[in-house]
Formats: structure tokens, C-alpha cells, sequence
């Protein structure tokens, strides 16, 4: 081959006369058309009228469909969920299909029919080998009809909607919902509770309830990779089958979420505070995920606790963020450059502040050092927590011999004089919320305290760009920027920039629609 190539070449450069090689054709030996020949002599509209492919290949099937749930039984006992036209769907109707192996599958998509028809149509394109050794394709439509056949959980689910399997009782004992909140943002994002079929609002915690223990299962697996949390489970013998053998129960699990918040001041036991490297003993909780983030304010040294290590040695909190002090910055002296501790930024500094409470009534100034100098100016606010006029009765403070207490601890740079002028207006962002049941006997008080803790969960996104990385923000259409509010609030105040909101994943009409499942 390489020697006539060699030859056509040569031939060329002297210009030699080449006579050009066509492709020959035979004469089909049934209708005798002229084509290009092949193994078995014969053109494609002969050979498709001698051989079917197709021939014992399933061209009608049923399908049963839980209107429900909107899944298909996969037999014997399997349901799984697709949506129409998509590639789950057309996975699960080539499978259905018997003697597929005998041909070779080139190609599947589906042929539009009308949602309410029951039908399901898929073009197939299959290849085999016929007479001779002569590959031929053909393509033809297999037809789907839908029975409609609730699935076992939804048609117990129609029989008695209260009717569950698994109930998961998530409880955290503190004064607030923070926890919940966060939590709540964290379960949407990962749609965690989707085979919930009932979710209840509860004093200081929340109920999810279950179809199926599985799914109970894989839900505390869920809030224990986010949370530092202890469980326990337990069952109730509901009926059973003494000649098959079967028995019915309910799964109860307890789920207790560690009562240390993020901001909380806290005193570590003796024995903790050892196994940490002689750590505080008065940290800072900065972090709350499966582990503890604490971190001493004066050395600026961070160790963190995960679930096993806290539960061993459990202790409370100090003090919590609902007894933070506005403090008025002074003076700020810096006295070590920024560094970085755990993926945040603090910079050791002394500090003269004055409570804003004491502001006309006394001259009271206290000296303290704080871990927040690169936020720090003088005139700023900052929350913290007042030890000087604090009445502690905390037994592991007495545990410390020689522990001198500072006057303040400062935990964060306070912003609400400058949100005054903002009150009141929409915020650029919105959170979506579980669709769960709300306890409507509980008092004006009660709701206006849950109101007023969800507004400083919000405030809390704003400041805090890495409690946002783990949710979804949707873009607020009622929000209308406006040049002079943008000049007049300055850029010192913290906001969500428009860039982290998820323009693509807008909120459709029916979920602003129904106020119950959304709050601003």
C-alpha cells in the first residue's frame, strides 16, 4: 500500500497522466438499484423488507406510577422517583424492557405525549447483525402505559396523615432559637428533611416526623455531621402478626444539640481546660459545627472540642449573647500585628471602653485587652460581656484558685447605631423556612421574642460572611435600591453583596406566595 502511495506520488511530480480511482457499485439482487456494495448484496429498503430487527422486541409495556410521590414501581418492591423526561425516567424504561440484549443500543430519547394521556413513548435505535455479516440499524417507538398504584408509605400516609414510623425529637436547653435557625437554613440547603412527612414547632426544639425508620436514621446521621449532638432511640410495639411473624413499631430518637452557642463566654472545667494544653480557662465559642471552636481572647490561641470530648465533660456556658453589653470604645493601643486563627483574623489590643448605660450617671472606664484591635477604632461600639457588675454563680469559677477576672470581654464590633437609619426597610435577601406546624396559643410576648431573636439571626448573616457560605440566599423583589440610602448609610455597615444571592434560584410566585412558609 505504502509502495503505491510511493509510486502516485512520484507520478505526480513528473506530471505523468494518473487515471482517477472511483468507487465501484453493484446492482441490488432484488430491485437491482445501483449501490455501494456490501455483504449481503442487497440495499437497505430490501434488506429492512427481508430482516426485522425489531422482531420479538417489547413494543408495549406497563408502568405502575404512585401519583403521589410521582415514582415508579421498579419490581419487585423498589419505587424510584423521576421526573417526566428526564434521564432517571429514561433509564428506568430502557431497563423495563426484555430481549434488549439480543440487539445492540445506539440511541433512546423520548416522543413528547400529553402529561394527562398515561402514556409514555420512547424511540429507540437499535443495531444487529443480519445476512452475511451486514450490520443493519433500525429505530422503532416502544409505548408505556401508566397504572396508577399508590406506593406503601403514601397510601398510609392518605389512610392517616398523623400516622408515622420514626419521630426525631430535636431539642437544644437554652434561652433562644438561634440554633434552630441556623439549623434550619442548613436543612433546606441540603434538603434533609424531604421525606418528612410532618414537621412541629416545639418549646426549645423542633419534632420531624417519618413514614419510614430509614429515613429517621439518615436524618440524625445528618444533624450529627453538623451539629456536636447526643442521641439516644427507643421503640413501641404498636401490633403484630403472631402467625407471619410480623411486627409493627414506633422508633422514637431523642436528639439533645450541646447547649454552648456561638458568642458564648465560657469557663472550662479544670480537667478540660488540661486536655486542651492549659487553655483559657475563659474562652470565646467562635465556631459551632461538629466540633467546638474556642478561643482564648488574651493569647489568642484556638483549640477545638468535638462531640465525643464534650459530652464526656459536659459544662455550660458563662455567659450567652442575650446579656451582651454595649460598650463605647475609647482609646485602642495595638499591641501584636493581625494574624489568622482558624481561617479568622484578630489582633491583640488594650482597650479603654465605658458602658453606654453609664453615659451621664458615672466616669466609670475600664482597661481591658481585647482580641478585636483590627476592628477596633476610637468611638466605635462593641458588644461584651460586663464581669464587673456581673453576679456569676458558676461553680467552675470557683474551681480556678487565683483566677482574677477582666472587667469586660469585648466579642464583637457593634453596628446598631447605624442601623437605625435602615430600620424598618427591606432587606436585598430573603431565607426560605420549613413548612412546619406553629403552636398558635402561644402569647404576643413569646412571638414578639422569637421575632426579635430571627431579626438578630439576620443581622448576625450580615456580619458574618462564613455562617453565609453554608445557606441559600434568594434575592428579595420587593427590594428597591436606592442611591441616596446607599450614600447616606455609608459602607462601614455590613451587607450581603448581591453576588453571594442566587439569581438563578429566585423565589417562585407560590412560595412568596404562602406567608406561612416564608420570613423576611
Amino acid at each position: 500500500m505504502f509502495f503505491c502511495y510511493l509510486l502516485s506520488a512520484m507520478a505526480e511530480e513528473s506530471g505523468m497522466f494518473m487515471v482517477p480511482q472511483t468507487v465501484g457499485s453493484v446492482l441490488c439482487c432484488r430491485c437491482g438499484i445501483p449501490m455501494a456494495p456490501n455483504a449481503a448484496n442487497m440495499c437497505v429498503k430490501c434488506l429492512r423488507s427481508e430482516v426485522d430487527i425489531t422482531e420479538g422486541l417489547q413494543k408495549h409495556v406497563i408502568i405502575i406510577h404512585c401519583p403521589e410521590c410521582d415514582s415508579y414501581l421498579q419490581p419487585p418492591r423498589t419505587w424510584l422517583k423521576a421526573q417526566l423526561e428526564s434521564k432517571e425516567l429514561l433509564t428506568f424504561c430502557v431497563k423495563r424492557l426484555k430481549n434488549l440484549n439480543k440487539v445492540r443500543l445506539v440511541h433512546a430519547e423520548f416522543i413528547w405525549t400529553e402529561p394527562h394521556s398515561k402514556r409514555i413513548k420512547v424511540r429507540l435505535k437499535v443495531q444487529k447483525e443480519v445476512l452475511n455479516g451486514a450490520i443493519l440499524e433500525q429505530s422503532y417507538v416502544v409505548e408505556y402505559v401508566q397504572q396508577e398504584h399508590m406506593c406503601e408509605s403514601c397510601s398510609r400516609i392518605q389512610a392517616n396523615p398523623d400516622q408515622w414510623v420514626a419521630a426525631v425529637q430535636l431539642r437544644q436547653h437554652v434561652s433562644h432559637r438561634r440554633t434552630f435557625f441556623y439549623l434550619e437554613q442548613l436543612i433546606l440547603k441540603h434538603n434533609a428533611a424531604a421525606s418528612a412527612i410532618k414537621i412541629k414547632q416545639m418549646d426549645q426544639g423542633i419534632d420531624f416526623f417519618f413514614s419510614n425508620r430509614s429515613h429517621g436514621v439518615k436524618f440524625v446521621e445528618f444533624v450529627g455531621k453538623v451539629a456536636p449532638v447526643r442521641s439516644r432511640n427507643d421503640k413501641q410495639l404498636v401490633s403484630h402478626d403472631t402467625k407471619s411473624n410480623n411486627y409493627n413499631y414506633k422508633y422514637t430518637f431523642s436528639v439533645e444539640i450541646c447547649p454552648i452557642c456561638r458568642e458564648d463566654l465560657i469557663c472550662l472545667p479544670p480537667k478540660v481546660a488540661a486536655s486542651l494544653g492549659n487553655l483559657g480557662p475563659l474562652v470565646i465559642c467562635t465556631k459551632v459545627t461538629n466540633s467546638i471552636a474556642l478561643l482564648d481572647p488574651f493569647t489568642l490561641r484556638i483549640s477545638f472540642l468535638d462531640a465525643d470530648q464534650y459530652w464526656r465533660v459536659p459544662f455550660k456556658s458563662l455567659s450567652t449573647s442575650r446579656q451582651l453589653v454595649e460598650y463605647i470604645v475609647l482609646d485602642v493601643e495595638i499591641v501584636s500585628s493581625e494574624v489568622n486563627v482558624g481561617g479568622s483574623k484578630y489582633c491583640l489590643a488594650d482597650a479603654q471602653v465605658a458602658r453606654v448605660s453609664d453615659f451621664g450617671k458615672n466616669d466609670t472606664i475600664f482597661s481591658i485587652r481585647t482580641h478585636l484591635g483590627h476592628l477596633l477604632n476610637p468611638g466605635d461600639y462593641a458588644l461584651g460581656y460586663d464581669l464587673y457588675g456581673a453576679n456569676s454563680n458558676d461553680g467552675e469559677l470557683e474551681k480556678h484558685k487565683g483566677l482574677i477576672l477582666p472587667e469586660a470581654i469585648l466579642i464583637k464590633k457593634s453596628y446598631e447605631e447605624k442601623r437605625q437609619k435602615k430600620r424598618g426597610k427591606p432587606r436585598a435577601w430573603k431565607l426560605k423556612s420549613l413548612d412546619m406546624e406553629v403552636d398558635d396559643r402561644k402569647g404576643r410576648a413569646e412571638q414578639e421574642k422569637m421575632n426579635t431573636e430571627y431579626e438578630q439571626f439576620l443581622k448576625d448573616l450580615e456580619e458574618n460572611p462564613e455562617m453565609r457560605f453554608n445557606m441559600s440566599l434568594y434575592r428579595n423583589k420587593d427590594y428597591q435600591p436606592s442611591e441616596m440610602t446607599s450614600v447616606a448609610d455609608g459602607d462601614d455597615l455590613p451587607s450581603v453583596p448581591l453576588e453571594e444571592l442566587l439569581a438563578d434560584l429566585e423565589l417562585s410566585e407560590e412560595e412568596e406566595g404562602g406567608s406561612d412558609s416564608m420570613m423576611e
